[in-house]
């Protein structure tokens, strides 16, 4: 029943799910239509609000695409490479290849959403080689181990209410990681994800005959040939002292803000951490340049769609569409249960805003109010939000596309399998936000 289940699934999504762009058009359109129809708005007026927020995301847009680039860099170190290849040898099955994968993707995006994404299917790749498995149900156990990236160490929400000076802090003030991420609410999220994501995608294997393989042979990577070392430039480029030497400054700087000054986890240092890790492992600047030209291919669709989404949002916020359904969503909840009807708005608004820290930018104001009215827990609320930004991006495909790039399947490859991790994930994120 359940493989009956997700052949629908599978089905559904191949013959409907345009691809990523087309489906950033049809929400603009649909966030336009319902800013005209549900607030009132002139279509000039909302032509404008679009316009005028289109560039409204650039600061944002560039963290998010440094905390792309830096984690896939890193996943292309020579050191975790070999990790990965180690690692992929475990597994002699398809099912073993499977729950191995979704593991291995779980625990990367919990460290960083970017170092997750690419990890996760670099993994994939690597355990496709050497196991005959589906691999569209292999590249979205990769992706499904997004699932938990909003609950780990480089959550926007959680890290952005964690930063001093943030936007809302004259309202909530600065809430340390302590009860957000490391919370034990969030802790016990994890740890049920970490058991039912691997186990869903176990059962959801197709059979033999059902399954859609991918010759080894098109996987293998080709060797990279050493550049000659001709000229002073040359020089520079191969230098391991000047690695060291910038290396040991980054590593000072992360010493002294983690020991010293202990500060906390904010995008920055998760970032400026990952690029120096980056840094060191590669060796060689010239390395290190190599693994950013390839990093960069993987950010072609997110520079392109990201304005579109600040757009939406602009679209969202400013004919208060965003606060409409919020509002709505909350207004019917108690102390108790306002984090549960603050995870399904939050799910809602992802699909017209996939991004963390736009997405608390445009629930915040109704959040904080509600939270406040309520006298509920705002760690909580706020966690319900970040919970609910990553729920539905098993099926909002934005966030797939480094992942697709590197597997090099389609959005509508893998998001049947992803459908049915939204139904699961959903009831049970929802049972851990309201009674863990």
């Amino acid at each position: 029943m359940f493989r009956a289940l997700t052949r629908f699934s599978v089905r559904l999504v191949e013959r409907y799910l345009p691809d990523p762009y087309i489906f950033v058009i049809l929400l603009t359109l649909i966030a336009a239509a319902a800013a005209m129809g549900i607030q009132q708005q002139n279509p000039m007026d909302v032509v404008l609000m679009w316009g005028n927020g289109f560039w409204g995301l650039l600061t944002f847009a560039m963290q998010m695409v440094l905390v792309l680039v830096t984690g896939y860099m890193l996943a292309l170190t020579p050191a975790v490479r070999r990790i990965l290849a180690a690692i992929a040898t475990r597994a002699h099955t398809a099912s073993q290849a499977i729950i191995i994968v979704t593991l291995v993707a779980l625990v990367a995006s919990w460290i960083n959403w970017g170092f997750g994404l690419v990890v996760g299917a670099i993994f994939a790749r690597e355990v496709a080689r050497r196991v005959k498995v589906d691999y569209r149900l292999l590249i979205a156990s990769a992706y499904s181990g997004f699932l938990v990236w909003h609950g780990g160490l480089a959550g926007s929400v959680p890290l952005t209410i964690a930063t001093e000076g943030h936007f809302t802090a004259d309202k909530i003030g600065v809430i340390s990681t302590s009860q957000t991420i490391f919370a034990f609410f969030n802790l016990a999220l994890v740890i049920v994800m970490f058991i039912a994501v691997p186990l869903v995608n176990r059962l959801m294997m197709p059979r033999a005959e059902e399954s859609v393989y991918v010759d080894p042979k098109l996987l293998e990577e080709e060797a990279s040939e050493q550049a000659p070392v001709e000229t002073p430039a040359d020089r520079l480029e191969q230098s391991i002292i000047l690695t060291g030497l910038i290396g040991i400054g980054g590593l000072a700087y992360l010493f002294h803000y983690y020991v010293i000054q202990r500060g906390g986890i904010n995008l920055n240092v998760v970032n400026f951490t990952f690029l120096f890790l980056s840094i060191i492992l590669h060796g060689r600047p010239r390395n290190l340049l190599n693994a950013l030209e390839e990093a960069i291919k993987g950010t072609g669709g997110i520079v392109l769609q990201f304005p579109f989404y600040a757009g939406i949002m602009a679209i969202m916020i400013d004919s208060g569409l965003a606060a409409t359904i919020s509002a709505w969503l909350t207004s019917f909840a108690t102390a108790t249960t306002l984090p549960f009807w603050t995870f399904l708005s939050a799910g809602l608004v992802n699909i017209f805003v996939p991004s963390g820290g736009g997405q608390w930018a445009v629930q915040a104001p109704v959040v904080i109010e509600a939270t406040q009215a309520l006298g509920a827990d705002m760690a909580r609320t706020a966690m319900a939000v970040a919970w609910g930004d990553a729920w539905t991006n098993m099926i909002q495909p934005f966030w797939a596309l480094p992942a697709l790039a590197i597997a090099g399947l389609r959005a509508k490859d893998i998001m049947g399998y992803c459908l049915i991790q939204l139904i699961v994930s959903g009831v049970l994120i929802s049972i851990g936000l309201t009674f863990f």
